[in-house]
């Protein structure tokens, strides 16, 4: 059975093109994004990215890469871990998986756990099922963005310390 379920997934990934992401997440949507991440760092001190990635390479399937620990590895690549207050967080889509992931930062994780990442996965998950992915993303920035604003609420010394562009893998 594993070794349908890795062929299968191979499959997903090898037939998994860019024009799937960019049919789901064009420019217009990535702009909208970006804008949403922006407005609700102004109101905390948190940093948020979020990372769309089309497949992952057929080697990657093969080792048995999980989506989550893609995101780990992201999560680390794009410093999020090396913010002032370890409050920053990654929403990863993959969508050769149809798998989303949320990571914090051991600052803001210990406030919400991952129970209450789990719930604004599984809205964006459903979100993601009905066709509406950017507000599925801009769903979960909101949400994060309420939990960071409780915990690490806007200062005047908070800085931008990444930037908010989405990622396409």
């Amino acid at each position: 059975m594993k070794k349908r379920n890795t062929f299968m997934r191979l499959l997903a990934h090898v037939f998994n093109t860019p024009w799937h992401v960019r049919r789901h997440f064009p420019a217009a949507a990535l702009q909208r994004i970006e804008q949403a991440i922006s407005a609700s760092e102004k109101t905390h001190s948190g940093e948020i990215r979020f990372v769309v990635e089309g497949d992952l390479h057929p080697l990657a399937i093969l080792r048995g890469v999980t989506p989550r620990q893609r995101a780990i590895e992201l999560f680390s690549q794009l410093g999020i871990w090396d913010t002032e207050q370890n409050n920053g967080v990654l929403i990863y889509l993959l969508m050769a998986d149809h798998d989303v992931e949320i990571l914090a930062d051991r600052g803001i994780n210990r406030h919400l756990g991952q129970q209450g990442w789990e719930s604004i996965v599984k809205v964006m998950q459903e979100k993601f099922r009905q066709g509406r992915f950017e507000e599925g993303v801009i769903y979960a920035i909101t949400e994060i963005g309420k939990s960071l604003q409780q915990h690490f609420p806007a200062t005047s010394e908070a800085r931008n310390e990444l930037c908010n562009k989405p990622v396409v893998l």
